[in-house]
């Protein structure tokens, strides 16, 4: 008889920890979920703060400018256009840098403000 009492006893042991286990892996499973949906929103707004930082730099040291565009604020902003590793934004950028006529530089920075706003809306 007492062997029949360790026997559930053991039973009842084992019983549990299984359920603990269950228990634990189910939220594991939750709780690294919630983490990639963290992480991949972190990286959305990283993207999101670059692309406005840039587009603000153009606006501001190129749209803006009362003259020529110097040599440092033509590197900081094909910096922060590589920056953004965005292949559709750096084809634009260069169509744009690449511009032989005004009427060609100011259809390619149509599209680039277009794209870029485009890309924080996603």
């Amino acid at each position: 008889m007492p062997e029949n009492k360790n026997r559930i006893v053991v039973i009842i042991v084992i019983g549990v920890l299984i359920i603990g286990n269950v228990f634990f892996a189910l939220n594991y499973y939750f709780v690294s979920k919630d983490l990639q949906e963290i992480k991949s929103t972190e990286s959305k707004t990283q993207l999101n703060t670059k692309i406005v930082d840039f587009a603000s730099l153009f606006i501001k040291k190129v749209l803006q400018a009362n003259t020529e565009v110097d040599f440092e604020t033509r590197l900081s902003l094909e910096n922060a256009v590589r920056d953004l590793n965005d292949p559709e934004v750096m084809a634009e950028w260069q169509n744009f840098t690449n511009s032989k006529t005004e009427a060609d530089a100011q259809a390619s920075v149509k599209k680039l403000l277009g794209i870029l706003i485009t890309k924080i809306q996603k």
